[in-house]
């Protein structure tokens, strides 16, 4: 598809990260460029390969092939969608940019509605679920629950209910760009950098194709990321429990010298001794958990790795305009 650029167009970079997407990516393309035919932009469409191990690369390929507004991010590995999102992110040459998800839970057809929000003047535009088709009542109550308590016990107000689908302003987007920390909670540092934010609602849809990436443990290892990213509550509330702790066993054994002194009661043996060893270590190992998950973060960004290294880049014409 040729581009015909002048010079006071305006680009609309979609970044779209993907592992093992094949059966969708098609539809997800249809769908995403029929939904921003209508606006006054040019279309920059950033594919990010994150180590899919079935045909995503090949599809992803072919699309390049017929349209050279598409830009592939071939990842030498897995990094995870974090980085991957990052990644997109890094080599967006948009004015505006907006991140969605392969699977099509995320409908394109709502990018209108951001960009117009954007036009308005707003550098952030979070989409909100207000719904959530097709996910487990276990996973739809775990995740109301989590969006809350991280709401109330992070330094920021990261929006609840809102994933990564959302819009940048090129300005929110350079700010967030020299937040190059390893452990990346993308929720996190999409509010942290501010600016004017806007929100619209949406009711979530079922995958398209194929099934989540997600199992129970690695949305849990996210919902640590987001907690110990922008909150150090946890190690108050484990400064708070030892205090608790001792003063409660300080407390305990004042009313068993007294009642020693005072009535003569035997202190009492093995069960209780059991009873207090095991809740002082439980609580000891509880602390020195949440003081391992802080210092193992502390360790991953001394070694100041690179986030990602890129096997191979397809350029559609907006990066290769720009490297010259």
């Amino acid at each position: 598809m040729e581009r015909k650029k002048t010079n006071s167009e305006k680009i609309l970079s979609v970044v779209a990260p993907a592992y093992n997407e094949v059966d969708g990516l098609d539809e997800f393309y249809s769908r995403l460029v029929e939904a921003v035919k209508d606006l006054e932009l040019q279309l920059e469409i950033i594919y990010v390969n994150d180590g899919s191990k079935d045909g995503t690369l090949e599809v992803m390929s072919k699309q390049h092939n017929s349209d050279s507004r598409i830009t592939i991010i071939d990842l030498s590995r897995n990094f995870g969608k974090e980085v991957a999102l990052t990644a997109g992110l890094d080599h967006a040459t948009g004015d505006a940019i907006v991140v969605i998800d392969t699977d099509l839970q995320d409908p394109p057809e709502l990018i209108p509605e951001l960009v117009r929000k954007w036009t308005e003047g707003f550098d952030v535009v979070n989409a909100k679920r207000i719904k959530r088709k097709g996910e487990t009542a276990f996973k739809k109550i775990t995740s109301f629950v989590y969006y809350r308590f991280l709401y109330q016990l992070s330094d920021i107000k990261i929006p609840k209910d809102t994933g990564d689908f959302r819009l940048l302003s090129r300005k929110a987007l350079n700010a967030l760009l020299t937040l190059r920390e390893k452990h990346r909670y993308m929720k996190g540092l999409f509010a942290w950098v501010g600016y004017s934010q806007a929100e619209i609602t949406y009711e979530r849809d079922e995958r398209y194709a194929g099934e989540t990436k997600w199992n129970f443990l690695g949305l849990l290892d996210l919902a640590f990321e987001g907690l110990t990213s922008f909150s150090v509550l946890p190690l108050r509330l484990a400064s708070l429990l030892g205090f608790l702790s001792a003063f409660a066993g300080l407390f305990f054994a004042i009313i068993i010298i007294l009642k020693k002194i005072m009535f003569g009661d035997p202190v009492a043996g093995y069960p209780s001794l059991v009873v207090l060893i095991t809740f002082i270590g439980g609580v000891q190992l509880l602390a020195l958990g949440i003081i391992g998950e802080y210092l193992g973060r502390v360790f991953n960004e001394t070694k100041n790795r690179p986030l990602y290294f890129v096997k191979d880049i397809k350029p559609s014409d907006y990066l290769a305009d720009n490297k010259d």
